[in-house]
């Protein structure tokens, strides 16, 4: 049997390692898998810095929005070290003045409230499809995730996103295996828009994955490492 390679999760915005639940159990027979927390610093480069300082001197890449914003980070700085990249439900462009504008908005809001409910009924559309909305087991552990980081956590993570870099011109420097994978109703980023970020990588797949939103790992777990499996043997 092959030595089993080593995967670094990196989750998005409010989220946890319970984002990755099912792929650490389905994918346990292929690779040593670790999940950062990166809520402790409030920018991507810093975030950036503290994982590669426990990496392994060679890994396979996965992330998740804020995740993906992370991993771009990373692989555009080691490029040597990432065996393969899958970016998930995330993009390559900065924020807009008005993306700043909503997440400086929201800061705010949480900063002046006595209470941090992270992910709330009115966040749910942006997150994951239509049809999942009633599903208590799904939404539950989203709420879980966003308590879990918290208030203090939350605004650390949304600065870095606020501050983070545009990196589509530096797309065609990646060079490793890429996958980019896409809920196929992503309210919040749109599967067109990964899809063109995926063209400007030179070794890259896109695919999608029907009725599911940004979330697809909790969203369609079967789909999710089915796609991610194949990922791993290229």
């Amino acid at each position: 049997m092959s030595e089993k390679q080593s995967l670094i999760l990196i989750p998005g915005l409010l989220c946890t390692e319970d984002l990755w639940r099912d792929q650490l159990h389905a994918l346990s027979d292929l690779a040593n898998m670790t999940v950062p927390r990166h809520d402790n610093h409030a920018s991507v480069e810093e975030i950036a810095s503290e994982i590669l300082k426990t990496a392994p001197e060679k890994f396979s890449l996965a992330g998740l929005s804020m995740g993906g914003y992370i991993a771009l980070e990373i692989v555009l700085r080691q490029p040597k070290r990432v065996e393969r990249l899958a970016l998930i439900d995330t993009r390559a462009d900065a924020d807009s003045a008005a993306d700043k504008k909503k997440r400086q908005d929201f800061i705010r809001l949480v900063q002046r409230g006595t209470t941090f409910k992270g992910v709330t009924e009115a966040l749910l559309p942006m997150l994951i499809h239509p049809s999942r909305f009633q599903d208590s087991e799904l939404t539950e552990r989203i709420y879980q995730m966003a308590q879990d980081i918290g208030r203090d956590g939350f605004i650390r993570q949304e600065t870095a996103i606020m501050d983070r870099k545009d990196r589509n011109a530096e797309l065609g420097q990646i060079d490793c295996p890429t996958l980019v994978l896409s809920g196929e109703d992503d309210a919040l980023i749109p599967a067109k828009l990964q899809a063109e970020m995926s063209e400007k990588i030179p070794d890259s797949e896109f695919h999608t994955i029907a009725d599911c939103g940004h979330l697809p790992t909790m969203e369609k777990p079967m789909e999710s490492n089915s796609i991610l499996r194949e990922w791993l043997s290229w």
